[in-house]
């Protein structure tokens, strides 16, 4: 019992930036047709959502150059200072969009504090996952490093279910024109408030075993010799980027994007498609620790092969189906099944992920890779699903985009059968 708590509460300190985080994250993806017009307003309403969606990815586009400087610096002076230090620059992002004035207010600046607002959160994420997981597989008991390392992906899903869960009651309580004027802050001024607090949490973080060991080693690397360890090992980090792939698309798509997708291409209700994406992250948590704890029993590579498979054949018929067939109940049916996907693929990718990165540069090489699959797949999504619906005219042609990504990610599990368990 002794050791359960500890645990318990190491996962509680740790688990609480990435919250914040991926709270952040949520909420400017929920609120981004509102924000399209509050910031990026333009006659054609597709136009401003690409508009928002696109500063949405240039936050993530931050992500690799974070991963390079502060994951070095997690890798060089400890994973508690620089989880300290992803949190403060993350608190920034945030700050800045809460306050930030409207375009009729302002005009032209409001859309660049907003930009610059994403690009500081993106800058801070490109490492602070990275960091959050390094740090629980090194503190993880023996045969549990799976399921502890999943606890990283499963702060995310409680702050996507809080995140929407917070959209529902506005939702429900504030009409569509309250919420399109004021309402939409209140969910950023949440997130302002929780800061001192996961400061707090944060600040009394333990190093781990592992990295004191071998700390006074580390602190004598320069941050040349960090970077060229990760040039040595590029052909991980490649497969890294392949492996993280189906997890930051499907993610994006299935929580996200769908408030979006649901709304302005299936003509749902917003309680509707804020209430789907709390039921989908609460689904993404349970086979998270699932997928954690079985690949720690049976195997990583049974459970990734599975995982991508199912992606591969059944993402696009299920999106077919449910343009075909639209009802809540359908809508909430086809999430769930993507999210089984996600669930088993992540809960297990992550681990691995974290195990075939040299020890040397941990977290700058997990954070590189992780980073530059946000980049250039997961950030992208919610614009390259708008932009395809827009020009196909399918509705269901995001199924592509994610039979695709499976398909890469599968091959990397070919790549790497042979190094995982």
């Amino acid at each position: 019992m002794k050791n359960f708590t500890k645990y318990a509460k190491q996962i509680f300190q740790v688990g609480s930036g990435n919250f914040l985080e991926m709270y952040d994250y949520m909420i400017f993806g929920l609120y981004a047709s509102i924000i399209a017009k509050v910031f990026f307003p333009n006659e054609n309403h597709f136009i401003s959502i690409v508009y928002a969606f696109g500063v949405f990815a240039a936050g993530a586009f931050m992500r690799p150059i974070g991963a390079i400087v502060l994951g070095g610096y997690i890798d060089k002076f400890g994973r508690k200072k620089g989880l300290i230090m992803t949190l403060g620059l993350m608190s920034i992002g945030t700050i800045s969009i809460a306050f930030c004035p409207s375009y009729e207010q302002i005009g032209i600046i409001a859309p660049i504090i907003v930009l610059i607002g994403r690009l500081i959160q993106g800058f801070s994420a490109g490492a602070e996952l990275g960091g959050v997981s390094i740090y629980l597989s090194e503190i993880a008991p023996k045969g549990l490093k799976g399921f502890f390392v999943a606890w990283q992906s499963g702060s995310q899903q409680i702050a996507t279910a809080f995140a929407t869960g917070i959209g529902v009651i506005l939702h429900y309580y504030f009409s569509d024109a309250m919420m399109e004027s004021w309402g939409w802050r209140i969910p950023f001024f949440i997130g302002c408030l929780v800061i001192p607090f996961i400061f707090y949490i944060r600040r009394t973080l333990e190093e781990t075993p592992e990295f004191a060991k071998n700390q006074a080693h580390q602190i004598k690397k320069t941050f040349g010799a960090l970077l060229k360890n990760v040039f040595q090992n590029f052909g991980t980090i490649i497969v890294g980027i392949m492996l993280v792939m189906t997890t930051t698309v499907f993610y994006y798509f299935i929580s996200v994007y769908t408030p979006t997708y649901a709304k302005e291409v299936l003509n749902f209700s917003r309680i509707e498609s804020f209430g789907v994406t709390v039921i989908i992250s609460l689904s993404n948590l349970f086979w998270l620790l699932v997928s954690g704890y079985m690949s720690d029993r049976i195997g990583r590579k049974k459970v990734l092969f599975t995982a991508s498979l199912l992606g591969i054949f059944i993402s696009y018929p299920l999106l077919i189906y449910l343009t075909n067939n639209i009802s809540f109940t359908n809508l909430i049916l086809v999430e769930l099944a993507l999210s089984l996907v996600y669930g088993v693929w992540n809960g297990t990718m992550t681990v691995t992920l974290s195990e075939i990165m040299p020890s040397s540069v941990k977290a700058m090489g997990f954070s590189f890779s992780y980073s530059v699959a946000v980049a250039v797949f997961g950030g992208l999504t919610p614009a390259v699903s708008t932009f395809l619906i827009e020009v196909t005219q399918n509705r269901a042609i995001p199924g592509i985009w994610l039979t695709c990504v499976a398909c890469i990610s599968f091959v990397a599990v070919l790549i790497i059968r042979k190094k995982i368990s």
